[in-house]
């Protein structure tokens, strides 16, 4: 197995081995590359959903998600598709996977089926990083707040938005009319390596106890400071490219500048627990 760091950030592309046949040792060297780098690309793989399944549950139990139906015939695993006529695709702008839960996910698996002749990348951001360039002062600020998070599906709802605004050709669901708010801290200590993470996201609508006056300057700053350049990385698909991240320290933004192209992706993701926050030195 092969670790190539993509920038110095986060990131990396993985060759020299097959999901399928890892022994528990190279697992686990796996799995510690992903929590250091954030998010991996292993290319040249060949999988099945089942094989696919197979791997990702060496990571934990799968979350099934509550807006888009899994494949008939492998129900745990999401059909990410963009057709030639779709406007919109799924996964657009920076967020971090079900944080409009109590509990979000911990890891994403994406595998790449029909990828575009160009375009099509997704783009990751390190919330570690984040965190760890804010000044002090911003940093016990957002020490001392927590975030209120709605999914994409319901705020489009409540701007009487359609389905296919968000979902496109994807096997959608009726969207709960019951959804709560989910609060998490604005700094997360991340639940394996103790980390401080900067956790806004897409899905982030507002901070508790503060006004949408007060808030939304707020989440567009920490928005902005963890999406520079310098902060990120580009991940170039493949057909066979299977992506893990962990979305506990990154966010993810899926591009949509491949009008005309179809994109099919396979998707498998994994629960998470409640959120915690990370104890600052007074």
């Amino acid at each position: 197995m092969r670790v190539t760091p993509l920038t110095g950030t986060l990131g990396a592309d993985v060759t020299g081995l097959d999901v399928a046949a890892l022994d528990a040792a190279a697992f686990a060297d796996l799995r510690a590359a992903l929590l250091r780098h954030g998010v991996l690309a292993i290319r040249d793989q060949s999988l099945t959903p089942a094989a696919q399944l197979a791997f990702v549950r060496r990571f934990g139990d799968i979350h099934f998600h509550p807006h888009v139906h899994g494949l008939p015939e492998q129900p745990e695993v999401m059909e990410i598709l963009k057709t030639e006529t779709d406007r919109d695709n799924f996964g657009s702008g920076w967020h971090t996977d079900q944080m409009f839960l109590e509990a979000p996910a911990a890891f994403t698996c994406l595998y790449g089926l029909e990828i575009p002749p160009a375009g099509g990348d997704t783009l990751f951001a390190c919330l570690r990083n984040g965190y760890r360039t804010l000044s002090p002062a911003m940093q016990r600020l957002a020490g001392g707040l927590r975030s209120l998070n709605r999914s994409v599906a319901a705020q489009m709802a409540g701007r009487n938005a359609s389905a296919a605004a968000t979902f496109g050709s994807m096997r959608a669901k009726d969207a709960p009319a019951d959804e709560k708010l989910a609060e998490h801290p604005v700094v997360r200590r991340h639940p394996e390596t103790g980390e401080p993470t900067l956790y806004i996201g897409l899905h982030t609508v507002g901070l508790a106890g503060l006004s949408e006056a007060e808030a939304r300057p707020l989440i567009q700053f920490w928005m902005d400071h963890l999406t520079r350049p310098e902060n990120t990385c580009r991940l170039r698909w493949q057909p066979g490219t299977l992506a893990i991240w962990d979305n506990r320290s990154v966010l993810h933004n899926a591009m949509n500048d491949y009008q005309g192209q179809r994109r099919r992706m396979h998707r498998i993701t994994v629960v998470g627990g409640p959120t915690e926050a990370y104890a600052q030195a007074a």
